[in-house]
């Protein structure tokens, strides 16, 4: 495997950063997800939007223009020969001092890996997921706004840990007032009488781009979308549940906190969403 490191591309075993890279230290970058489909880098330009508005936003300056990032995305998915696959594109502070003064990094390092992924087992698209609700309250958004793909994702992470405790793959997060704000990595929709429903932002959710065109496919099928503030029970009483993001797509829920979801089985409205989402994905895209 051949990985990008701040202009350079070198094989796996030589891919190293500093141990002084506050990126490292304090979780101090940014990062984005990105999936490949049929040699095409989906929502390439939309991703690369996004990782520059998560360094503005946290005083981090690039040092690539975002035509340069993007075709450096592309040259890394070109040297490993991928088709089909999953991108992490990581830009970190840079080697610092053990303090945590960021103005004493020396240039950040961008680091773009290009490999397979897949994050459930093909099993759990065909008979949906059953979730959890953990204890992990996600970040208040006046702490860290989540509209900010940070490097630091122990809040995630500390969630992750309870849904594989409980025996669950994945789990439903709370924020601070008790409201629904999103999975530990992915985006939740509700399906009720036909209108699809999902947490705004400041609710604590990431603004997710998977998300974000699953609702502008949704509404050109013609189906009603709202964002909207959610509590458990309007999971629970939900006809269907579904989670989006970059590595899952779209996968169905079937239970939460052992309560079937409508009739414990995949919906159709989210089998349409995934159908859609599916032919968008395979058609569009930056051609490697």
């Amino acid at each position: 495997m051949k990985v990008y490191i701040s202009g350079k591309w070198v094989d796996e075993e030589d891919a190293v950063i500093s141990v002084f890279d506050h990126g490292l230290l304090y979780g101090d970058g940014v990062f984005e997800g990105i999936r490949i489909y049929n040699s095409r880098v989906f929502l390439l330009e939309e991703h690369i939007d996004r990782l520059y508005d998560s360094a503005k936003a946290i005083a981090l300056e690039i040092p690539m223009a975002k035509s340069e990032m993007m075709e450096a995305v592309a040259e890394t998915c070109r040297a490993n020969g991928l088709a089909e696959g999953y991108i992490r594109l990581v830009v970190t502070r840079g080697k610092g001092s053990l303090g945590l003064n960021p103005y004493l990094c020396s240039e950040p390092e961008v680091i773009i890996i290009a490999a397979k992924i897949q994050l459930y087992p093909r099993e759990l698209y065909e008979n949906g997921l059953k979730i959890v609700t953990v204890g992990t309250v996600r970040n208040h958004p006046e702490a860290i706004n989540p509209r900010i793909k940070s490097l630091n994702y122990l809040n995630n992470v500390l969630a992750k840990i309870e849904a594989i405790n409980a025996g669950c793959m994945e789990c439903l997060m709370l924020n601070h007032k008790g409201e629904v704000a999103e999975a530990s990595g992915d985006n939740v929709f509700a399906v009720r009488n036909g209108e699809i429903i999902t947490p705004p932002s400041s609710c604590g959710a990431l603004e997710g781009l998977t998300r974000n065109k699953v609702i502008e496919l949704a509404q050109e099928a013609g189906l009603v979308v709202q964002e909207r503030v959610m509590a458990r029970y309007d999971l629970y009483v939900a006809d269907e549940v579904f989670l989006t993001g970059t590595a899952a797509e779209i996968i169905s829920v079937v239970e939460i906190d052992k309560r079937s979801i409508g009739s414990g089985e995949p919906g159709i409205i989210t089998g349409k969403l995934a159908d859609l989402y599916s032919a968008y994905a395979q058609s569009n895209g930056y051609q490697l």
